[in-house]
């Protein structure tokens, strides 16, 4: 069974918007003649490669919900130019829309397991994703989402 990390999006407001920063940052990579992968670089390496690399996924937290994820690639520790232990998270590019679920602020990032993992969302999950915190909470609470 895989095993997931959840993490915060800083400065994204919306699915929308996580996914053209992905995307802005998959052209980028092309541009430099790399591979068009997301990468995020973390402080900590999670010990626990083995099993993220098992079908895992960052789950992304987007103004207090999980909102998205996208699939795990890698897990590439290295040392920056100051001798600063460092990890790459390596992803797919594909954003994912999940279930929305409250969820507090935190730094770095969590391991979060299959059980626990929000569902995928069919149909339209981008304008799900994009609509208001305020009524996707009231939706939820009438057990319409």
């Amino acid at each position: 069974m895989p095993l997931h990390l959840i993490k915060l999006s800083v400065g994204a407001t919306s699915f929308s918007d996580h996914k053209e920063w992905v995307a802005e940052r998959a052209a980028a990579a092309r541009a430099r003649g790399e591979p068009a992968h997301h990468v995020h670089i973390t402080r900590m390496t999670p010990k626990r490669e083995t099993e993220l690399l098992d079908g895992g996924s960052i789950y992304w937290v987007i103004k207090g919900e999980i909102t998205a994820r996208q699939k795990l690639l890698a897990v590439e520790p290295f040392r920056d130019k100051d001798g600063i232990g460092r990890c790459r998270l390596v992803m797919q590019t594909k954003l994912v829309a999940v279930s929305p679920r409250p969820m507090r602020a935190f730094q770095g990032w969590r391991y979060l397991d299959a059980k626990s993992a929000p569902p995928d969302l069919k149909g339209s999950a981008e304008s799900l994703s994009d609509m208001p915190e305020a009524m996707r909470k009231e939706l939820r609470e009438l057990g319409l989402l």
